[in-house]
Parts: C-alpha cells; structure tokens; sequence
C-alpha cells in the first residue's frame, strides 16, 4: 500500500511539473549500412525523453497546451563508431481557436547536423555550460519552438525563449560545429536566431501574430474579415522582400505556410486577392503554381 502511494504521488508530481513539449521525434539512419541500427533507436528514445521530459520555462502547461512538434533527424553519414552527420526538420504546429485544426507555425530543415554520442550517453540539460553539440541543438530548438509558440499568441510573445535560444548560440560556438556561426552560410541556427531578434526583420513577427490572432483565431466569427486580416499579415513579407530580397525567414514563412495560404484564398467568401496574388508572385516565384490555385 505504501508503495501504490508512493508511486501515485511520483506521477502526480511529475504532472504537477507540466513540461511543454509534445514531440515526436525520429531518428532515420535508413541510408547507413552495415552499421549498430540499435543505437538510433536509444538515441531516438533519449531524445524524445530530453524534449518531452525536461522543464524549459518557470509555467505550468496543462496537457491541452503542450507544443505540439515533430523532430526528424535524417542520419546520412556515420564516419565513426560514434560520429554522425545528416540533418534535422522541425515542424511545429498550434491549435486554432474553437476548431479542431492544427496549423502549421514553423517548418524548417537545418543541413548543419553533426554530433557525437555513444550509446546510452545521458542527456541532462545545463542551460549555463556547453556539453556537446547534440545537446545544443536539441535545446535551441526546444527553446526556438517555444518562442515561435509565443509568437503565434502574443506580439513578440516569445522573445524570453528567442533570447534563450540566443544564449545556446554564444556557447555553442566554443564547440566549433557548423551552423552556429556568421560565417556558416544561409539557413543555419546563427542566422535563424539572429534574423528572429533582429529589428530589421520585426515584421515577420509581427506578420505571424497578426495572422493568427486576427486571422485564423477569428475564423468562425467572421471568415471574410478573418481573410482580409490573413492577407494584410501576409503582405508584410514584402517588406522583408524589400529589405534583403533572399530574407530566410521569408523563405521561412513560405515554406511553413504556402500551402495554407493557397488553401485560404482558394475558396470560401470572396475578398479582393488580386493584390496579394501579385505580391506573392513577385516576392516568392518559385511557387507560382501554388499561387496560381488563389482565386482573385
């Protein structure tokens, strides 16, 4: 009996402590051969215990609000017994108010994937040190879905979380790995940060709380209005257009919500789209065939 109390008091604490991430994650290593397939499933089993079971803010999510995500981790090279390289995808999704749709809110792949580990390694997180490479990047993206998250509710909602992912940059870079520095290129955790606090691109954050707050979150009152709000958050990508024709987090926004924009401005009460198709036309051309499907 005392043991029964003892272990309904653990699963009530652990409840209690209300960890905000609900990630599925993968490990894909299905391109090397000949190799230990069992360590990808404990490395796949450890890190989906480092997301889901570690305590990243000072709040308590209820089961409803956890964050949901998925993390892919496509092993395309092992030049050793405990070295990996490959990529990773994030994809984050939130809730639409009083629906049951899940909308897409980040939708990106980082080429700059390349870690140690050994087999049943532990993977405790020290927010004030620099353990290894695997560890920051899984904790940036924690705290980088966390502050996407945030974004989506509240205008800048989730800079405390950017700022934190910020802090996983500065130490990471002592470590020397690919995609956490200036140098490193295009579409790298350096520039993805940076672009996401940088005042230059601050209408990209604005564009995504508008979108959901006055858009998507107001569909059932009023979906007309609701599409000219989604419009109006979606022409403010031109001004990042403007400011750096390449922006990655145009290329960002495109990626994550090309298919739900299309999907929005398909059909449903007309608004006057002309505009916006131009624009998108323009700005982002490599899918003119999906904007090709809006209806103006």
């Amino acid at each position: 009996m005392r043991n029964f109390i003892y272990i309904c008091c653990c699963f009530f604490t652990m409840q209690i402590a209300g960890q905000e991430l609900n990630c599925s994650v993968t490990v894909d290593a299905s391109r090397i051969q000949n190799s230990n397939s069992q360590v990808y499933k404990t490395l796949e089993s450890a890190i989906n215990e480092y997301f889901n079971n570690t305590k990243w803010t000072n709040k308590n999510y209820k089961p409803q609000e956890k964050i949901n995500c998925a993390v892919i981790l496509n092993i395309l090279e092992q030049p050793s017994s405990n070295q990996f390289r490959g990529n990773i995808q994030v994809q984050v999704s939130r809730p639409v108010f009083n629906s049951s749709y899940q909308t897409p809110i980040f939708n990106f792949k980082d080429d700059n994937l390349s870690f140690s580990y050994t087999e049943f390694q532990p993977l405790n997180f020290n927010e004030n040190s620099f353990d290894s490479n695997l560890l920051s990047i899984l904790t940036f993206y924690a705290y980088t879905i966390l502050g996407i998250d945030g974004d989506t509710f509240a205008l800048n909602g989730g800079q405390e979380y950017h700022v934190q992912a910020e802090k996983v940059v500065n130490l990471a870079q002592q470590g020397g790995s690919k995609g956490w520095n200036r140098k490193d290129g295009n579409a790298t955790r350096y520039q993805l940060n940076e672009n996401l606090l940088s005042p230059v691109f601050k209408d990209y954050r604005v564009a995504v709380y508008e979108y959901h707050i006055n858009g998507l979150d107001k569909m059932t009152v009023n979906k007309k209005e609701s599409k000219k709000a989604i419009a109006n958050a979606v022409k403010k990508m031109q001004n990042l257009y403007n400011r750096r024709i390449n922006a990655s987090l145009l290329r960002l926004f495109m990626d994550t919500k090309s298919d739900e924009i299309v999907d929005i401005f398909s059909g449903g009460p007309r608004t006057n789209n002309g505009a916006l198709k131009e624009m998108l036309l323009k700005i982002y051309p490599s899918y003119g065939t999906k904007w090709d499907k809006i209806k103006i």
